[in-house]
């Protein structure tokens, strides 16, 4: 264990009322980056699609697909008390950015 594992750890075992602004910014951080990085990995795994659907002469869109994302978004968000509408508004963006990519590289 790093010495920056040992700080996070006692960051999550604190209430916000035991922490710091400064803390809680650098919490915020952390979650930005791992945000940003299952953006890129859920990009790449997209992308990995988007090559075996060329390679199937699929098309790029595929509706009933979203809908399942979009379904799960929902659930997803109900399980961790966010607003669903937040979070399906996130993964329609998601999806649209994929889809324009595929559609840029076919």
């Amino acid at each position: 264990m790093t010495p920056d594992d040992t700080d996070t750890d006692d960051l999550e075992n604190r209430t916000p009322d035991e922490m710091d602004l400064d803390e809680l910014r650098e919490e915020i951080q952390s979650i930005d980056r791992e945000i940003v990085e299952l953006i890129a990995q859920r990009t790449y795994v997209a992308d990995t699609i988007a090559a075996v659907k060329d390679e199937q002469g699929l098309p790029t869109t595929d509706e009933k697909q979203e809908e399942q994302v979009m379904e799960r978004a929902g659930h997803n968000a109900e399980q961790f008390d966010v607003d669903a509408n937040l979070v399906k508004a996130i993964f329609r963006l998601l999806i649209e950015l994929n889809k324009v990519e595929q559609r840029e590289n076919r």
